[in-house]
């Protein structure tokens, strides 16, 4: 019996014919379609469901070796990376449990395209900013939480289920990670699918009217296929403007930022009134200050194997900068590890696939780095709280 063809939906707007095809991310019959489409000679342009940052991971996987991680960790882009790189850690499972490549019909489009010297469209949002959206719509609570879910369910030793392979069918990795809540949670759906499909319907109508392309094979995942459909046949919108609308990252909540100033606030009051009932009291709450957030934030940089120095530098930095809102331990201790511990070229080339599993994170000196600033920061997190109750509770038995 044949193989089903895949899905596509013919769509004609004015003088641009858009052939949309729904693919399966793991399915060798996709990128045999893709395959047969291109090869008609029947398009003048090719549409690929990429951002440029996954295009240049998909294309040139050394990319990674042009990363500049001290900017990264002056940035506070860490968990940004962290969530690529767990992202990549499960591409890299599927592929050695069951010998399939997500995105084989996306480097099937590339190769085919350049082979006939066809123009390539990246139609996708950046992945970063996606991420940044959806982090935007949910609580800090929930926000952490998912981080740590997202990264815990990447890392887990189990093999990938059918289920989950099943799933890939319908979606992308990014879809697949956050289907348990994505189903039913209007908060992640808009930003991770629904935005998405009309983000590429724009971009395929203003790439399409920059190139002068008339036909136009546009590769998506099949979960894609009816909305960017839907968003082609009923915007009407500049699509430079829905682009901008919907690339912008929405400001951080505020409450955050006043609750770490109020908090500090309170701190600072404490330690002046502990010095007003006496000078020896006073250092005494500074002494449990320091040794409280600075021994938790030491903690975590030894549960990350941080170098010596770097755990030093840990306890000496986290009581200041549990003090200063705008600075966390984890940016000195990242750059710290990063200058006692410089990664090597084989770091990068090996990153990738260490990532795939728990012990190559503390392997490899890149993702250690990472790993530092992550327990680190967090240590530093939980001291700032453990010492404001020590500090306050201190105040009221002397009351």
């Amino acid at each position: 019996m044949a193989e089903p063809i895949e899905p596509r939906r013919e769509i004609v707007l004015d003088d641009l014919h858009l052939t949309i095809l729904g693919t399966a991310h793991v399915s060798r019959a996709s990128a045999d379609e893709v395959g047969k489409l291109i090869q008609t000679g029947d398009f003048d342009a090719i549409a690929v469901e990429l951002c440029r940052s996954r295009f240049n991971a998909l294309m040139d996987p050394k990319s990674l070796s042009q990363m500049d991680l001290f900017s990264v960790i002056r940035q506070n882009r860490v968990y940004m990376v962290v969530a690529n790189l767990a992202l990549s850690a499960y591409q890299q499972r599927l592929a050695d449990q069951f010998g399939i490549e997500p995105g084989s019909e996306q480097r099937m489009a590339l190769r085919l395209a350049k082979e006939r010297d066809l123009p390539v469209m990246l139609i996708d949002r950046e992945i970063g900013i996606t991420l940044k959206r959806i982090s935007a719509s949910l609580g800090w609570w929930k926000r952490y939480s998912l981080f740590a879910g997202l990264v815990g369910a990447m890392l887990t030793s189990e093999e990938v289920t059918e289920e989950e392979v099943e799933r890939l069918k319908d979606g992308d990795v990014l879809e697949t990670t956050f289907a348990e809540f994505a189903a039913d949670r209007r908060d992640l759906y808009e930003p991770l699918i629904e935005e998405r499909d009309r983000y590429m319907a724009a971009k395929l109508r203003r790439e399409a009217a920059r190139t002068g392309a008339r036909r136009v094979l546009a590769v998506v995942g099949v979960g894609h296929l009816k909305g960017v459909g839907r968003y082609l046949e009923a915007e009407r919108s500049d699509p430079a403007a829905v682009l901008e609308r919907l690339e912008e990252i929405p400001p951080s909540s505020r409450w955050p930022q006043a609750l770490a100033w109020g908090l500090l606030i309170l701190i600072l009051a404490g330690f002046a009134y502990g010095f007003v009932i006496g000078p020896s009291f006073g250092l005494e709450l500074l002494t449990s200050w320091a040794l409280i957030t600075g021994g938790l934030s030491a903690l975590g940089t030894l549960l990350a194997a941080g170098h010596p120095l770097t755990i030093v530098s840990a306890f000496l930095a986290a009581p200041l900068t549990t003090l200063n809102p705008t600075l966390g331990a984890g940016m000195v201790t990242g750059a710290v590890e990063l200058y006692l511990r410089k990664p090597s070229v084989g770091d990068f080339s090996r990153l990738r696939a260490d990532v795939a599993t728990w012990s190559g994170w503390w392997r490899n000196r890149i993702s250690r780095v990472f790993l530092v600033f992550l327990l680190s920061t967090l240590g530093a997190a939980i001291g700032t709280y453990v010492a404001g109750f020590h500090v306050v509770g201190q105040l009221l038995n002397s009351a």
